[in-house]
């Protein structure tokens, strides 16, 4: 045990007489929270908008008043010409248009519906869906403000329920809600993977690795205390986080947070684990960022923080069972936004453990001392 104190102080001493580690231990958190959780969102302000008036009724302005109105939409022309209107969307000078047909009001008031045509500027499919989700939006508006106005029709928009929606966990729908616990684990996996096994690495590289190997060290002391200072830093990290998510973006934490913490720690034992195994086939640092890069790339984009995984194919799904990060990204969400409880998460414990336990015994196992 004493052995192990005195590698674990060690760690600590060349991790802060290095100047590019000791700035970036607690300069990467500040940098992700403060920019990439407001930058990194999915919804859409300002779409740009054109549209195609060839009513010019009373009808017609007012459902352009409402598309004004909204906070989503930036009206950029309104025209009488579908030419005009098709080349703004050619040269991506708008990205919505909405084409209102001769005779529109008329219609409206006689027969109480007609057809609107809507193009969208679906290069990007995620952006023109939620674009077209807006835009319903606001013509349900405004058709409900016709019935009010036009009780002759009324009666067709008279629903046999009425809808009452509540939304759960995130009753604001703020995208930051979302996005702050999954940037929390890029960091904490970003800290585990580079700066753990490049400590490793550099130290080859150095020759000073050779200088342990010839001691009566046994590996797992090795290993445990190349660990340990990462740990402690991760869960520093961690901690550094969530207080800035809280003060900077008034993030809720519904559950435990020391169930977090301990869940945490078995997340960064898996990576760390990993991060050493890694470290023992690399014989430079440029290898060794290389290969996490590759790694690191997988195991983020897959882990669920954009997309959900239920929405990925059965193969990633199934290979997700082996990707520490889609855990941690799925208990992280579950504590913080839902408040869940060991109960609810025991599977998740179950599989970073057995994950942990892989990882750990390779490392231990293809390092390999000189004696």
């Amino acid at each position: 045990m004493r052995t192990i104190l005195y590698l674990i102080r060690k760690e600590f001493i060349q991790i802060f007489r290095n100047k590019f580690l000791s700035k970036a231990i607690f300069g990467i958190p500040i940098v992700q929270m403060v920019v990439l959780v407001p930058a990194v969102t999915f919804e859409i302000d300002n779409i740009e908008m054109c549209v195609v008036d060839r009513d010019m009724s009373a009808e017609s302005r007012q459902l352009i008043s409402k598309l004004q109105g909204s906070d989503f939409f930036l009206l950029r022309h309104t025209t009488f010409s579908e030419q005009e209107a098709d080349d703004m969307l050619h040269s991506d000078n708008c990205d919505i248009v909405l084409h209102i047909p001769q005779d529109f009001g008329r219609n409206i008031i006689r027969e109480g519906n007609e057809k609107v045509m809507v193009l969208v500027n679906a290069i990007n499919a995620t952006s023109a869906q939620l674009a077209w989700a807006y835009l319903n939006g606001v013509l349900q508006d405004y058709n409900a403000s016709l019935a009010m106005q036009n009780p002759a029709h009324s009666m067709a928009s008279i629903q046999a329920a009425n809808i009452s929606t509540r939304y759960w966990y995130n009753p604001v729908l703020d995208y930051k809600y979302y996005m702050l616990p999954g940037i929390l684990v890029i960091l904490v996996t970003a800290i585990g993977l580079l700066l753990a096994g490049l400590n490793v690495v550099r130290e080859k590289e150095m020759g000073t690795i050779e200088q342990l190997n010839v001691t009566p060290i046994k590996k797992y002391q090795f290993i445990i205390a190349k660990m340990i200072p990462f740990l402690l830093i991760g869960l520093a990290d961690l901690s550094f986080g969530l207080l800035l998510g809280r003060l900077l973006f008034s993030i809720p934490f519904n559950g435990s947070i020391g169930m977090l913490f301990i869940y945490a720690s078995f997340y960064l034992l898996a990576v760390l684990g990993l991060a050493l195994f890694l470290s023992t086939i690399s014989s430079t640092q440029q290898q060794y960022l290389f290969i996490v890069f590759f790694i690191l790339m997988i195991f983020v984009l897959m882990s669920g923080i954009f997309t959900p995984e239920e929405s990925m194919p059965r193969w990633a799904r199934q290979f997700n069972l082996i990707n520490p990060a889609a855990y941690f990204m799925r208990v992280i969400r579950m504590v913080m936004l839902k408040g869940s409880t060991f109960a609810d998460i025991f599977a998740d414990f179950r599989g970073i453990i057995l994950i942990g336990t892989g990882t750990i015994s390779l490392a231990i196992w293809r390092y390999r001392k000189t004696v």
